[in-house]
């Protein structure tokens, strides 16, 4: 049975599936954001279909948390972004 885990240290202590590195958000955001289906999600990530479906009963359960942790997601993307060096700046940095 598929099981999901946080370890400190892993993925940054996010939800993930128990033996992988891959997190619940990443699934939930494949299947709900990208369109995939849950079965070619298993496939494209080589994991059971199961393990797709415990994912997003663990995201619908949980929805404060994928909440935060999307919140968080896009504070690290903004900042990264701000951060990148873009040719058109001219600065360097």
């Amino acid at each position: 049975m598929a099981e999901i885990v946080r370890t400190d240290g892993v993925l940054g202590g996010k939800p993930r599936l128990a033996g992988h590195r891959i997190s619940v958000l990443q699934i939930a955001e494949m299947v709900l954001d990208a369109g995939y289906s849950p079965e070619h999600t298993a496939d494209q990530l080589g994991i059971s279909l199961a393990e797709v479906h415990t994912a997003l009963a663990y995201y619908y359960d949980n929805p404060d948390k994928m909440a935060a942790l999307r919140e968080r997601n896009d504070r690290l993307e903004a900042k990264l972004r701000e951060r990148a060096i873009s040719p058109d700046r001219g600065d360097g940095g």
